[in-house]
């Protein structure tokens, strides 16, 4: 593409491609001076045109040691803003092709985006971009964070279009809104969970964290689009004043567009009656847990608001695609329940807690989790409290400690259990098998924190990692009580 075409009276000097890390420029690259936390873009400008910019945007005041020759600069009030424009215009406006779903919230993201990208494929091939991956088509990619950068974005929904899509569900985190990430996306239908406690290590109060979770609704979401809120969270009302688009509200406690009541959890499945405009619909989903009855809702909301039929998408609720590292049931054929999920809110524990406690009845809980290191210390206590409420036995564990010390990131959490037995055993492996091995029948294994994520952040960096979920399954086949029964029984399915 022609630089002219990107900003005006520029020459027609032909750009490769985008970039905002002077290491990775290429020949025929603009280079976008982006200010960050730890550095300045304006400082390796010289490293830039090295590599190959031809172009250097820039906001700052420059001496002419710092422009050298072989590069256009042009200034701006904002790079930022500059960027998200001209990636908007160099990968030919994607986002304009497709139908964006956008859902933001403190938990319930993952699970209601790739409810979205499941049920909309039954009409037209939808994508998804979120904590769990990158999908279209027959693509997935892993992700390096939950709403990636600006440029990433707008080539990953360049993609996307070149595949066929002709709808994205995509995961709006909190930091991709204040970081104006999605800047040059219009949303057709913005999603809000929830807001509970999280990212204050960032945000500094519920306040600011609000705030950028709004974003999506006062800015990104198009005036002709639809706000899909959660009725029952205390934002609601906030979120209805300041949304530049249709409110569709959801819910279970309070009258609403789309509402659940007549709750039934079971341990592999849920059932309730959906009450819309006036009629009511028994739905019946593969789904459990109180928390996915709203996420189901919100899913629902948003994909008979934008024209899918609504007996097609409670028909395709019955059984949904199992969300990896998400309220996962790991069966073998062992005669205990072990779950796995990404839970690291104080909410999200609650909520996974509540659900063991209550498919246990009389049998135990055996919960296993830490605390990321480098974030925020305060829910640490709160993690051992709610542990010690609803689990029986709490083997606490390293959970991307980074350069902290598990074992005082453990420390910690133990201040908030008085009652409840608990033993720290810092290889997380170590501690599933531990888990497992101690599970009698009936009992309730729950894994809580990683998922099904493929790395664990220690003080070396980022290092590989199984995952919760597939370590689950090794320690069952390998370590339970009952691991004879559990391989004659996947023998029996392979036969």
């Amino acid at each position: 593409m022609r630089l002219s075409k990107l900003f005006k009276n520029a020459p027609t000097t032909n750009v490769t491609g985008l970039c905002f890390d002077s290491r990775k420029v290429k020949e025929g690259n603009v280079y976008f001076c982006l200010p960050g936390i730890m550095h300045d873009g304006h400082e390796f400008i010289s490293q830039a045109v090295e590599n190959g910019a031809i172009c250097v945007v820039y906001s700052k005041e420059l001496t002419r040691e710092q422009m050298p020759e072989g590069a256009i600069y042009i200034r701006v009030d904002n790079v930022t803003d500059a960027m998200n424009q001209v990636a908007r215009i160099f990968y030919s406006k994607p986002s304009d092709k497709m139908l964006m779903y956008g859902v933001t919230g403190t938990n319930g993201k993952s699970t209601i985006t790739n409810i979205i990208r499941n049920i909309r494929n039954l009409k037209e091939p939808c994508g998804y971009i979120g904590t769990i991956a990158i999908e279209y088509g027959n693509v997935r990619l892993q992700p390096d964070l939950t709403t990636p950068d600006a440029l990433f974005l707008q080539e990953k929904l360049s993609e996307m279009v070149r595949h066929g899509m002709k709808a994205c569900a995509l995961e709006v985190s909190s930091h991709g809104l204040a970081q104006h990430r999605v800047d040059g996306i219009d949303f057709d239908v913005a999603i809000f969970t929830n807001l509970t406690y999280d990212h204050l290590d960032y945000h500094g109060t519920m306040e600011s964290y609000f705030e950028a979770k709004s974003l999506l609704f006062s800015q990104r979401v198009k005036p002709d689009g639809i706000a899909i809120l959660n009725i029952d969270d205390a934002k609601y009302e906030d979120l209805c004043k300041i949304s530049q688009a249709r409110v569709i509200s959801y819910g279970i406690e309070k009258e609403c567009d789309y509402r659940a009541i007549n709750i039934n959890i079971y341990s592999d499945c849920t059932k309730f009656d959906l009450i819309y405009r006036g009629k009511t619909y028994p739905v019946t989903t593969n789904l459990v847990a109180m928390y996915n009855v709203y996420n189901l809702l919100a899913a629902i909301a948003a994909l008979n608001e934008t024209d899918m039929d609504l007996e097609l998408i409670l028909q395709a609720c019955r059984k949904l695609d199992q969300i990896d590292g998400r309220m996962e049931q790991i069966n073998l054929g062992q005669p205990f329940h072990v779950i796995v999920d990404f839970a690291h809110t104080p909410d999200g524990m609650e909520q996974m807690l509540q659900f063991g406690r209550k498919i246990a009845k009389n049998h135990k809980v055996i919960s296993v989790f830490g605390s990321a290191g480098k974030r925020d210390v305060h829910k640490r206590k709160v993690f051992g409290e709610l542990a010690d409420k609803y689990a029986d036995y709490i083997i606490l564990t390293e959970d991307d400690p980074r350069d902290e010390d598990p074992a005082q990131i453990a420390d910690q959490i133990k201040e908030g259990i008085k009652n409840t037995n608990q033993v720290f055993i810092q290889n997380r492996y170590e501690a599933i098998r531990q888990a497992i091995e101690s599970a009698d029948k009936g009992d309730v294994v729950l894994l809580l924190g990683k998922g099904d994520e493929p790395f664990i952040y220690r003080e070396e960096g980022r290092a590989p990692y199984m995952g919760d979920n597939k370590i689950a399954k090794e320690c069952i086949l390998k370590y339970s009580k009952y691991a004879s029964e559990c391989t004659d029984t996947q023998e029996e399915k392979k036969s």
